[in-house]
């Protein structure tokens, strides 16, 4: 199979007869053998209804209904594990992603080797309360990631069947999806500018709050990406540093103490009256437990199922 196009949707079944008719008139077009995955999020209104009838229609239609809102990252973790196509489109449904772009992602996937190419909408539709943010949010994610993509969160973009079967999406991570597959070992990523379209039907389910979680799941995502299987690095590190400043500190404290009695000079206050003696002690303190919680995720890694587990690209017997 050529194409799979991969749809998650909430409360979109004005759209859906749309999309499908179009996206089939462009597989028609250009001779595609595909399949039309939708995965609904626990929609509240009549879209399972409507996707009966369009499967009824058209053979290529295939669907999976959650039994309440998990949100889009299970529903792209489901429809990936179940995808046949070489090449996987996602798109949003609500017609604001023109399935007029799959041909030219799908040539570019195949003829350019591409691992993922992400969606870039360069002129928007959008208020200003949503592409400001949008515009920070992706500026953050190209300098933690070292990815250079303009628009991280276009739900526009077509993946090699070997990407999304070696990673998994889970909590708000499918924003991020390029980033997990480079710290997999897929990095030819590419971008192509999509025209993006106003919205016909429904209303937008953007919040503030993706923001604050997009970035927390962003930095969930380096650290696991860097520190994952070595995580006495990380916290090692940071602990054995606490632990030497905090010894140094209060060393010197004693060692002044004991020459100014020495010397028979008084230094006006005891050790323990001094305030660089308390943060000596919280620096120790903290330098240890970090060093404890270093070695306990490094047994909790080394017991791991996957401890071992590492992706091959090629072989040779």
């Amino acid at each position: 199979m050529d194409i799979s196009v991969v749809i998650p949707l909430y409360n979109e079944d004005e759209s859906l007869p749309e999309l499908t008719t179009w996206i089939a008139k462009v597989m028609r077009e250009h001779s595609f053998s595909y399949e039309i995955f939708f995965v609904d999020d626990g929609s509240t209104d009549s879209s399972w209804a409507v996707i009966e009838g369009l499967k009824r229609e058209n053979d290529a239609v295939k669907a999976v209904k959650f039994r309440r809102n998990y949100g889009k990252s299970a529903a792209l973790n489901v429809a990936f594990a179940a995808a046949q196509g070489d090449v996987i489109i996602t798109m949003d449904a609500d017609l604001q992603d023109s399935p007029d772009e799959i041909p030219e992602l799908f040539r570019r996937m195949k003829e350019e080797k591409m691992d993922i190419i992400s969606g870039w909408k360069k002129k928007r539709y959008d208020p200003i309360s949503k592409t400001i943010p949008t515009k920070l949010f992706n500026a953050a994610t190209r300098s933690m990631s070292g990815i250079q993509l303009n628009d991280f969160n276009c739900g526009l973009k077509a993946y090699r069947k070997d990407v999304i079967k070696t990673i998994e999406v889970y909590g708000e991570m499918h924003r991020y999806i390029p980033v997990i597959a480079k710290w997999a070992g897929f990095k030819k990523i590419g971008e192509q500018v999509v025209e993006h379209r106003a919205r016909k039907y429904g209303v937008t389910k953007f919040g503030l709050s993706r923001f604050i979680n997009g970035f927390l799941d962003l930095l969930s995502i380096f650290f696991v990406g860097k520190f994952g299987k070595r995580p006495m690095h990380f916290f090692g590190s940071l602990g054995v540093l606490s632990f030497l400043l905090g010894t140094f500190m209060a060393i010197w404290l004693i060692v002044d103490k004991l020459y100014h009695i020495w010397m028979n000079v008084s230094i006006g206050r005891d050790v323990t009256e001094q305030p660089l003696f308390y943060i000596s002690l919280v620096a120790i303190i903290v330098g240890s437990q970090l060093f404890l919680t270093g070695f306990v995720a490094e047994l909790v890694t080394r017991n791991a199922t996957e401890r071992n587990h590492y992706l091959i690209e090629k072989e040779i017997n």
